[in-house]
């Protein structure tokens, strides 16, 4: 089955074969770039559509991301994004693999082609130059022949003519044996040729033709083999990440079953949880005898007339204070005190974490440096240990404001962490002891609608209290002795009740020290007393009043 001995006298048509081929081969190098074009921008868009919905940092979204649905969606997009660089991968390997190595082949084609058919070429001028050689000749041959034939009649005319002289006939005769030789000298050569083209015509159809067809078969059956290994290779390089492909699908599986419904439900408590009790049953108020009027400890009424719910409780109470936190319109607090008490507790715990990250940082630094100067001091060639004092006394800075930064915000989470005064009384009397008399009661009274309270106001002491059928409970008593003084450290706002606000640097008496909550009772005057977070004062108790402090 060789082209050389089947299509020996199809040159023109093979021609155009071997162009065909070489199209169907460029044909197929543009679709794989193409493929690879689309696989990039598939991988792009991708990438850009689990880029658009990560969580943004430092954002809102991204704490919402805490729950086990929206992390096992960020999961996925993370696979996602694994999942478009295979798709990268197989551009890189398809243009690596095919389109690069194929580009190149299909100019070492052309080439290979152009020559073999340059050679046919050449080979098909040489044997119709043999052709028209012999043609020649044989026009030649056959002149001469004729030439020769007309010489012999017209000798013989001449030599039967009586009245021809015998030199004319001569002369006649002579031409014709000219004509003759020059008929036999063509004939030869005509023989010459003849017998050169057909060895030239044999080697032609029997030598070189098919050596050159086979060359040309050769260089087609090379071209079929490469396209097929191509495409071959075109599944290959989708078969290779197959297995990586079928990681991200597990993974997204896998983030899937992480999904807790229980756990995000604990969640949604833990974000939202206020920290506060329900309020218990209203009791009964008696409106024919509107100076024994009793509001229950857990009720819940307008005080002021500001439309904002605020406890109501009468001297029996002894359960559990709500801590009222007044609402900021405009920017949020420092102290986050605009917030629920579980939620301000989260703040602020997050908040010294913060701090003490930051704080631990600078600590590493200040290390660094200071290694870093006893080195120059060991090697002055390597630097100016006086260099680094300037930026050792920022670090230094630096380190103790962050310090006082974390102790101010360790001193309101103790403030919330069940450390303010309503729930220390909460667990300091219930064991059958009254209730230290506050100053600020008087906001705890029913007020009506236009602000003006509805009873009386005890002058005794200057502090004002419900007049209740539960009077009998509270017995005058004497305030509680002095036992030490203290000196405001920081200014304190005293919001919550039972609090007492402070200034920096101001001296006030100590009538109750620390009893392991963080709270301190002070006084500044007979009639205006109540509690302050221990770290913001510095406190200096009398050794002889220490032991003859009471409790109520």
């Amino acid at each position: 089955m060789s082209w050389g001995a089947e299509l020996w006298d199809q040159f023109e048509n093979l021609e155009k074969h071997t162009q065909w081929g070489i199209d169907i081969l460029e044909r197929y190098v543009k679709f794989v770039k193409e493929r690879t074009e689309i696989e990039l921008s598939y991988a792009k868009q991708l990438r850009n559509l689990s880029k658009k919905y990560q969580p943004k940092k430092n954002s809102k979204e991204e704490e919402e991301y805490k729950y086990t649905a929206c992390r096992a969606f960020v999961s996925t997009l993370s696979e996602m994004n694994d999942y478009a660089g295979q798709h990268e991968v197989i551009s890189e390997n398809l243009t690596a693999q095919i389109t690069a190595d194929l580009a190149r082949y299909v100019q070492e084609l052309k080439q290979e082609r152009k020559a073999n058919f340059h050679e046919g070429r050449k080979a098909q001028q040489h044997i119709e130059t043999c052709w028209k050689q012999l043609e020649a000749s044989k026009r030649r041959f056959e002149r001469d022949c004729k030439e020769a034939d007309r010489a012999q009649q017209y000798f013989e005319k001449m030599d039967a003519d009586i009245n021809v002289t015998k030199a004319d006939v001569e002369k006649a005769r002579q031409q014709a044996q000219i004509r003759h030789q020059m008929a036999e000298d063509s004939k030869a050569d005509y023989s010459s040729v003849l017998q050169k083209f057909n060895r030239e015509q044999h080697d032609y159809y029997h030598t070189h033709i098919p050596s050159i067809f086979q060359k040309i078969q050769e260089m087609e059956e090379r071209r079929i083999v490469r396209i097929g290994e191509s495409m071959k290779t075109y599944a290959e390089v989708d078969r290779q990440v197959i297995p990586i492909i079928g990681k991200c699908l597990d993974g997204i599986v896998k983030a899937a079953e992480a999904i807790d419904q229980k756990t995000d439900s604990q969640l949604v408590i833990e974000a939202y949880k206020s920290g506060f009790e329900p309020p218990g049953d209203l009791e009964f108020e008696d409106y024919t005898q509107p100076m024994k009027r009793t509001v229950s400890d857990n009720s819940l009424s307008n005080s002021r007339g500001d439309g904002k719910p605020e406890l109501k409780f009468g001297g029996k109470s002894k359960g559990k204070l709500w801590p009222f936190i007044k609402k900021n319109k405009g920017a949020t607090p420092e102290d986050f005190s605009n917030l629920p008490p579980e939620q301000r507790r989260k703040k602020l715990q997050q908040k010294v974490d913060e701090l003490n990250k930051d704080m631990q940082k600078e600590m590493d630094q200040r290390d660094a440096i200071t290694k870093m100067k006893d080195v120059y001091l060991k090697n002055p060639q390597m630097g100016d240990p006086a260099s680094l004092d300037h930026k050792l006394t920022e670090v230094s800075q630096n380190i103790e404001k962050l310090r006082l930064e974390a102790q101010k915000f360790e001193a309101w989470l103790a403030e919330v962490e069940g450390r303010l005064p309503a729930r220390r009384q909460s667990g300091l009397y219930d064991g059958g002891q009254h209730p230290p008399a506050i100053n600020n009661c008087a906001q705890d009274r029913e007020s009506s609608p236009d602000g003006s309270y509805t009873e009386e106001q005890s002058q005794e002491s200057g502090v004002k209290v419900l007049a209740t059928d539960f009077d009998d409970e509270f017995d005058d008593e004497e305030p509680l002795p002095a036992i030490g003084t203290c000196k405001a450290l920081y200014t304190f706002e005293g919001q919550n009740e039972g609090t007492i606000s402070v200034a920096e640097g101001e001296t006030l008496y100590v009538i109750e020290e620390d009893k392991g909550d963080g709270w301190t009772r002070i006084r500044r005057s007979e009639d205006e007393e109540g509690y302050v977070p221990t770290s913001y004062v510095e406190v200096h108790l009398d050794k002889k009043a220490k032991g003859a402090k009471t409790y109520i």
